[in-house]
């Protein structure tokens, strides 16, 4: 027997506006969205401004419930405005995609003063949440080398985290390390912590290939003090928040992400083969190019279909942990396969930073690894078939 997801009642979604909202999203990518694009690309920075915008238009509380001051909207029915969002910049749909999932970690082990100060704070978009889990001298999951030591009321965390989105603007790191001494999961500990301040030394990290602008922090942990209040959960919960409860759902998003970039390379793709003439034919009007069309959105619509069937399976109450790591596996390689297409259909001039289709080629390839590369995916997914 399955059962709902708790978050998934936290009020009424309003399916009568829907429509209303999905047509002003679009509305949005196509036209402001772009100028942000412009400017993101053009002075290779994520203006503040943008956070603004987006949180004052509502898109940063899509996802959350209704009484924490969100939309209350149920995860298969936000993919759809997702989807919409990721054929914008990546830096754009960065930052919807992780102010919308975030407060899951947050909320699922927070005591109601924890709630008071990290969770409703962040649903309104009046701080910034980072989730730190990457170490740039462990692996996965419960390979942690950085550590805490309690000493009265105080954790004292030092070690190196890496790879963080937001590390360096955000207000409060998630952040998961361990208990000096333990292995494994157990010791395993989830703190918000302040990313500047005694012991804490964060730099941004060289500029990445794609997704522009979006920082990303190298973290130094001195015997950086902080309070045991800050803790989420108990001591041994740590990777329990960290992963269960947001991982698939994160990883069923990050699988729409990839499908909206595709779309947009498919729509770049056959309008540049609409226009494009050689010997006097459009290209679209031959074989190979209307082929290579034809496969391009076959792939988005089974990478589609397989990101719905996991959020469908979340939303029910089932794990979907294979599902999840399926749907992120599938549709990553999908995006790889068609953004290469869709540059091959525009020629050479697809190369240069002049065709929109050659931002979306670049920030294609962060997708391989947002919640986890494709090995880690094969990993979960031949676990849960040998278990079941």
């Amino acid at each position: 027997m399955t059962t709902v997801r708790p978050d998934v009642l936290h009020g009424t979604f309003e399916e009568a506006s829907f429509p209303a909202l999905k047509d002003e999203i679009r509305a949005y990518v196509e036209g402001p969205g772009e100028r942000w694009a412009e400017l993101i690309e053009r002075e290779h920075r994520v203006p503040a401004e943008l956070w603004d915008d987006l949180r004052d238009r509502g898109y940063l509380r899509l996802a959350a419930p209704r009484d924490y001051g969100g939309e209350g909207i149920p995860l298969s029915r936000y993919l759809e405005l997702l989807e919409l969002f990721s054929m914008s910049h990546a830096s754009l749909r960065m930052i919807v995609h992780v102010c919308n999932g975030i407060w899951r970690p947050l909320d699922s082990h927070a005591t109601e003063e924890q709630r008071e100060r990290f969770v409703l704070p962040q649903v309104r978009g009046e701080v910034k949440v980072a989730f730190t889990l990457t170490e740039p001298t462990a692996g996965t999951g419960a390979d942690l080398r950085s550590s805490v030591v309690r000493e009265g009321d105080t954790y004292y965390l030092s070690g190196e985290k890496h790879l963080i989105t937001f590390g360096t603007i955000a207000d409060y790191l998630l952040l998961f390390a361990r208990t000096e001494g333990t292995r494994g999961a157990e010791g395993t500990v989830a703190l918000m912590v302040p990313p500047r301040g005694e012991g804490v030394q964060a730099e941004v990290m060289p500029e990445t290939m794609g997704v522009r602008g979006t920082d990303h922090a190298h973290l130094r942990f001195d015997r950086a003090p902080v309070p045991v209040a800050n803790r989420l959960g108990a001591e041994g919960e740590g990777l329990d928040i960290a992963l269960s409860g947001f991982l698939a759902p994160s990883r069923i998003s990050v699988g729409m992400t990839c499908v909206g970039l595709a779309q947009r390379a498919l729509d770049l793709a056959l309008a540049y083969a609409e226009r494009r003439e050689t010997f006097g034919k459009k290209i679209a009007t031959r074989q190979a190019i209307a082929f290579k069309l034809a496969e391009m959105a076959t792939d988005i619509a089974a990478a589609r279909s397989l990101v719905m069937h996991a959020a469908r399976l979340w939303e029910g109450g089932g794990g979907a942990d294979a599902e999840s790591a399926m749907a992120k596996l599938f549709a990553s390689e999908m995006l790889q396969r068609v953004t290469d297409a869709a540059l091959q259909v525009h020629g050479g001039v697809g190369y240069w930073s002049s065709s929109p289709i050659e931002r979306v080629y670049r920030d294609a390839r962060a997708q391989r690894f947002e919640e986890g590369t494709a090995e880690i995916q094969k990993t979960t997914i031949a676990r849960e078939l040998l278990r079941r």
